[in-house]
């Protein structure tokens, strides 16, 4: 098509008849037509040269004019979208506001139990920076209204000759600001900067540490390194003979009725020989309603052939450690060499025994393969995009890198297959810390046992009840889709390492491995990725940037508050390309998070709070409908577990689950101490605002606004 002008052009052509058709109805529509033949008359001179130059340019401004004005219908639309969305926001503050349901308050199972006067302690820390900036923010106005320019050096020299003796005290207010600034000159500056110095440090060497494992990552794609099995299975149907040794399965399981029946059919659908394989389901259920669907499940495919158990523990003490070294201590456990761990919310496909038991065949070193997670409600909401990003690099560069190049890292308690030996040689497992999966496995890494991280995985699915499901990948699962969920389960992530650091760390010392093991242990897997992270973002942007608007005299860079944060998140947004445009959000979403890890942190290293509490993330069971349809859809015969009238059976119970919880009204909550660090962020922003600090007012204000959204529990899932 050509275009239907071009300004500048020498000559004029026949174009094709462009409508324009306005969205108002008020306006008719209108044929934009192309050049007639008199427009392509050139030359001559006369006087219908002159006229059809005249027409030409009148056509053009016509069609400029309507084109002007087609582009402001649009730009008027989208303003015009900007009120209802506040609209809807102030709704959804005056709702919460209205509620008045707190992460303080109590309520049954609603709330971490936490030591109430260290839960007081944080919050009156974080409290008395907000009320002394909110005090420096008055005091600094006054200074502003008084004509002073805020933070200029010849500010201090001025101050300096006020309050000498030879100039005398003009008034109370100049003498009080004179000493205000002498001792922030003085007392408050000097440990302000190398705090500052210290935090901008651990910075740069965690940023330095994310580009290495940036750059493993890129060598490892570019020369296509990953583990080969030495022997991989045949197929059962071909009748040749292929490796398959006798592999227990492990379920562990707590009233977690949304996701049990996909889970435990998708290990029933295991490719693997029958008499190799036994499965146990273990549930730790304190619900008998709970308890008698599973086991009422678990019956279902024994009838169909399937070698399946169902345990259940009288004392249920040590969370899911305690269930797993429960199982463990059967008898007949010793007949099996492997145990694949999967929790209720994941689903292997057929193959995943065939993808990762053939990598133990003849590397009696190796201890473990993990394969990599997938997630079905990747995109339900802006939060599990965010967690998305976040995983996505904790999988394909961590695990992967570290995989490859020192064959350790973190096993991520589920979607894995461990050697029993292996689990026996470093102690089964413990139920010291809540982290009992990184617990294993340091502990295995000090005895001298391999890791194998697999990522070759693809994601394909849908969520749609009445469409197949279709999967191509090792291990689908689901993420926290509220913000109360993913806060508990981060909690737990950040407290478990720091209390491991501290019991693991004679151990480590001690331990008959490499220097160089054990450097990578102590500085770079505890302290730099789980102490020194949570750490540095916490005090870095949200305690000393807001500072140093208020003793201007301690100054962070530029590069440190634009550049570095920038060249971090577009690295960690790289495993996820299509979730670059949320590398903003994602940046500023990261600090806001930076409070519950490091008060998670502190609880750990420090044993305090809800540092042994276990909180089961809370899940949605969003694709149980999807799973048991396609399972249903996907042979001639009914698969095992998923008929019609249990379909039916489980809708029923599932109405039944929903008009009983709503009878109890559920409340988005208010989180007060994101909410008092939003105020004193934007407190600081408007304190940049006078000195007019550029970078730092925009980077204060947008991560005030964050805290402020995240604090009203205004991302993620939204409860009527």
């Amino acid at each position: 098509m050509a275009p239907l002008f071009s300004w500048g052009a020498k000559e004029s052509h026949r174009g094709t008849p462009v409508v324009v058709k306005m969205e108002n109805p008020n306006w008719s529509m209108v044929e934009l037509e192309g050049p007639s033949d008199e427009d392509l008359i050139i030359g001559g001179g006369g006087e219908h040269s002159s006229r059809a130059g005249e027409k030409r340019r009148g056509k053009n401004a016509k069609q400029l004019t309507w084109v002007l004005l087609l582009k402001a219908h649009k730009a008027a639309g989208c303003l015009a979208s900007v009120a209802p969305a506040l609209y809807v926001l102030a709704s959804a503050v005056k709702r919460r506001v209205a509620s008045g349901r707190t992460d303080e308050d109590a309520d049954s199972g609603g709330r971490e139990n936490e030591n109430p006067t260290v839960k007081s302690r944080f919050y009156s820390f974080i409290k008395v920076f907000l009320w002394l900036s909110v005090a420096l923010l008055c005091f600094e106005i006054a200074a502003y209204l008084k004509g002073w320019h805020l933070g200029s050096p010849s500010l201090q020299l001025e101050f300096y000759l006020l309050w000498s003796p030879s100039f005398g005290v003009k008034d109370f207010f100049d003498w009080l600001y004179s000493r205000w600034v002498l001792v922030r000159v003085e007392y408050l500056a000097p440990p302000l900067q190398f705090l500052a110095n210290v935090c901008i440090i651990l910075f740069i060497i965690q940023s330095f540490d994310r580009l290495l494992l940036c750059l493993g990552c890129f060598w490892i794609r570019f020369k296509k390194i990953k583990p080969i099995p030495k022997d991989a299975p045949l197929d059962l149907e071909s009748g040749e003979k292929g490796y398959f040794p006798m592999v227990l399965v492990q379920i562990p399981m707590c009233n977690e009725k949304e996701v049990y029946q996909q889970s435990i059919a998708a290990v029933c659908n295991l490719d693997w020989p029958k008499s190799k394989l036994l499965i146990q389901v273990l549930d730790d259920s304190d619900d008998p309603t709970t308890q008698l669907l599973i086991k009422e499940e678990v019956q279902k495919w024994q009838h169909e052939g399937a070698n399946i158990f169902y345990r259940h523990r009288v004392i249920r003490d040590g969370y899911k450690a305690g269930n797993l070294k429960s199982a463990m201590n059967c008898s007949y456990v010793k007949d099996y060499e492997f145990v694949a761990i999967f929790d209720a919310d994941f689903q292997p496909t057929p193959d995943f025994l065939k993808r990762t038991v053939p990598h133990f065949k003849d590397n009696e070193e190796l201890a473990l393969v993990q394969a990599r997670w997938s997630f079905v409600n990747k995109d339900e909401n802006l939060l599990t995009r965010l967690q998305n990003i976040n995983l996505s690099f904790h999988f394909e560069v961590e695990q992967q890198v570290n995989g490859i190049f020192i064959n350790f890292f973190g096993f991520n308690g589920t979607a894995g297959v461990w050697r029993i030996k292996a689990l026996n040689d470093a102690g089964g497992w413990l139920e010291r810390t809540t982290v009992e999966d990184m617990d294993i496995a340091v502990r295995a890494y000090l005895h001298g046992w391999k890791f194998i991280f697999l990522n070759d995985v693809e994601v394909r699915h849908t969520v749609n009840a009445h469409e197949p499901l279709l999967l191509s990948f090792l291990c689908q699962c689901e993420l926290p889709e509220s913000y109360e969920a993913y806060r508990k389960q981060q909690h737990r992530w950040h407290s478990g390492p720091m209390q491991l650091f501290r019991l693991c760390l004679p151990d480590i010392i001690r331990a008959k491995i490499s220097i160089w093991k054990k450097f990578n242990m102590i500085f770079l897997f505890f302290l730099l990725r789980k102490l020194i992270l949570p750490f540095y973002s916490f005090t870095l942007f949200c305690i000393i940037l807001p500072m140093t608007m208020f003793v201007p005299e301690a100054e962070l860079p530029f590069w440190v508050v634009c550049y570095i944060p920038a060249t971090m998140s577009f690295l960690n947004i790289l495993p996820a390309p299509r979730a670059f445009p949320f590398i903003v959000p994602y940046l500023l979403f990261e600090n806001t998070m930076s409070v519950t890890k490091f008060n998670a942190m502190i609880s750990g290293l420090f044993q305090l709070g809800s540092a042994y509490e276990w909180v089961v993330t809370k899940k949605s069971g969003r694709s149980s409908e999807g799973d048991l349809v396609s399972l249903i859809e996907k042979g001639p015969k009914p698969q095992r577990g998923s008929s019609e009238p249990d379909l039916e059976e489980m809708k029923e119970e599932m109405r039944r689950q929903e008009q009983k919880a709503a009878k109890k009204k559920k409340h988005n909550r208010i989180y007060m101490k994101e909410l008092a660090l939003a105020f004193l962020l934007l407190t600081a922003a408007t304190r940049s605002l006078l000195s007019a600090q550029g970078i730092h007012f925009y980077f204060l204000l947008f991560q005030g606004i964050s805290f402020l959204l995240v604090g009203l529990d205004l991302i993620g899932e939204q409860v009527d």
